[in-house]
């Protein structure tokens, strides 16, 4: 009930607002960090919310939330929230410097090849990118590179700056760079893994990275000398394991988490490929390559099931045509599942060690 006379309680609001939990984290605004502000005037309150990663998805969803539970408190006679992000650095695994113009970044890898792992990466960048994140991609794969024909953009040819320096080629809002720009489709890399590993530092370091809150890195398959020393000698902040349901695909991913652990990188979640087939014909579902896999060992390795994807014939003629899922149907439900992963990995890896936006502004007019 308002008055014209009273004010309401600040600390009745806070209160009220420790009732609000982030749907990614499952954790209070508050406990966050995440309540940027408070103003007061008169009867009626403001609340600014900073979240650290990007959310446009839930935007709405958050305000109503919050504008709900303010609304309760004594005193109040309006509500209003705007809710926004500000995607910090995390501390990197290896205490390496972080590469300029870029916040954080993710390594998306995969024990065993064939899972699906340059596809849930391309998707995934994508995502971010729609829930209002600035994202790139590096494509670790020297022996293999996928991205520049998966965004359409196998062509295209990087700009030098300088003697050395590349910009990132831009394809759906995405900077991406590869090795697969620097040669021809039918050209083989036949190097020993020294000579790999020593490219794809330069092409990291090399590349002019513009403002990214978040690099990923589309790994090679494997767990072998490539795979560990990237993940000692990149500043990697966290990573995610790509698997499918069979037996074998979950071994490896397994070797994968644990290549991770050994180099002290979070391993953010597991993203489970494959996980039902569809019949196009009469809607069938069925888990033909065994179910629960991806549960079992995000459970046993006290990690997260970050999400899991059918075995759909649009994601492969998506990717094969460069207009992957998410841009080329937004509103399926494929779509949206990507998008409800990559808040997810962002959201888990904001919390991984501690939120990073500790100061909390407020005001009381």
């Amino acid at each position: 009930m308002s008055s014209a006379s009273s004010s309401p309680d600040l600390g009745a609001i806070h209160k009220a607002l420790s009732f609000v939990k982030d749907p990614c984290t499952g954790q209070n605004l508050g406990a966050l960090g995440a309540i940027a502000g408070v103003e007061i005037t008169g009867a009626d309150v403001k609340v600014h919310v900073i979240l650290g990663y990007p959310a446009l998805s839930l935007k709405a969803h958050i305000e109503e939330l919050v504008c709900v539970a303010v609304s309760t408190v004594d005193d109040v006679a309006s509500v209003t929230t705007d809710v926004g992000w500000l995607i910090k650095p995390k501390p990197t695994a290896n205490q390496k410097e972080p590469l300029p113009g870029v916040a954080n970044i993710v390594a998306v890898a995969s024990g065993k090849g064939g899972v699906g792992k340059s596809t849930t990466t391309v998707n995934l960048a994508l995502a971010l990118v729609a829930e209002g994140a600035t994202v790139g991609i590096l494509d670790a794969d020297i022996y293999g590179p996928s991205q520049p024909h998966m965004l359409g953009v196998g062509n295209v040819r990087p700009q030098i700056r300088g003697q050395k320096h590349m910009e990132p080629i831009t394809a759906h809002g995405v900077q991406v760079n590869s090795m697969g720009f620097l040669v021809t489709e039918q050209t083989p890399m036949v190097w020993r893994g020294p000579m790999v590993s020593g490219a794809l530092q330069q092409l990291l370091g090399l590349t002019i990275w513009q403002d990214l809150d978040y690099l990923l890195i589309d790994m090679p398959p494997g767990t072998g000398d490539i795979q560990l020393t990237l993940a000692q000698s990149v500043p990697v902040t966290g990573s995610v394991i790509v698997t499918t349901p069979q037996d074998i695909a979950l071994l490896d991913a397994k070797k994968g988490i644990e290549m991770f652990r050994k180099v002290n990188v979070p391993v953010l979640g597991v993203v489970e490929n494959m996980a039902t087939h569809i019949c196009s014909s009469c809607g069938h579902e069925e888990h033909i390559f065994g179910a629960g896999g991806g549960e079992r060992i995000a459970r046993d390795y006290q990690t997260t099931l970050l999400g899991s994807l059918p075995l759909d014939l649009s994601i492969r003629e998506q990717v094969d045509v460069g207009v992957p899922s998410v841009v080329a149907d937004p509103e399926s439900d494929i779509s949206q599942t990507y998008r409800r992963i990559a808040r997810q990995m962002a959201a888990n890896l904001w919390v991984a060690q501690g939120a990073v936006i500790p100061v909390i502004e407020v005001d009381d007019d």
